[in-house]
């Protein structure tokens, strides 16, 4: 079920087109967006939290737990992209409550490499140059963000696409 393309990777040919499949893309980006802020919020929580709990185990550690702070806060962000795109959803608290996926453009299934790439680029791109990251999902016919093309991911609405998975002979991508 999968086409070699020019540049010799393999695309999965049960991968949705937004000009057959417009109900998978439908109010895609507005979707994204919110759960972006939603995600956010949760992060926000999570790195609050972590931090608190660094402040104060600093106290009998002797400082020894602010040195850590740097790098635990950033490892509980990853671990909670981690716990929630690794689930059997695939997608952050965000993403569910906006009925979005992520879901792998190629023939590949998604391991934790690439879960773990996934956000970690994203907020890379979205640092370094965030008008491109964002304008490049206008170029995009599946509306894909410069992290989904390099990690070979795609964002759908998730109830529409568990229809197309339904209708493929219960193909999960």
């Amino acid at each position: 079920m999968t086409d070699a393309t020019p540049e010799g990777t393999t695309m999965n040919t049960a991968l949705p087109d937004p000009v057959s499949n417009p109900e998978l893309f439908e109010g895609l980006l507005a979707r994204r967006a919110m759960a972006y802020l939603i995600d956010v919020v949760i992060i926000a929580a999570i790195s609050t939290v972590t931090a608190l709990a660094g402040l104060i185990l600093g106290i009998p550690t002797l400082g020894l737990a602010w040195l850590a702070l740097p790098v635990v806060i950033p490892l509980a962000i990853l671990a909670y992209y981690a716990a929630t795109l690794g689930s059997p959803q695939r997608a952050t608290l965000g993403m569910q409550a906006m009925d979005i996926v992520l879901t792998p453009a190629r023939g590949q299934p998604l391991d934790g490499w690439t879960i773990l790439i996934h956000p970690i680029l994203f907020w890379v791109t979205v640092w370094i140059s965030w008008p491109f990251t964002i304008l490049i999902v206008l170029f995009t016919p599946r509306q894909q963000l410069l992290h989904d093309l390099v990690t070979g991911t795609l964002m759908v609405r998730r109830s529409p696409m568990e229809r197309h998975w339904r209708m493929l002979g219960g193909l999960s991508a």
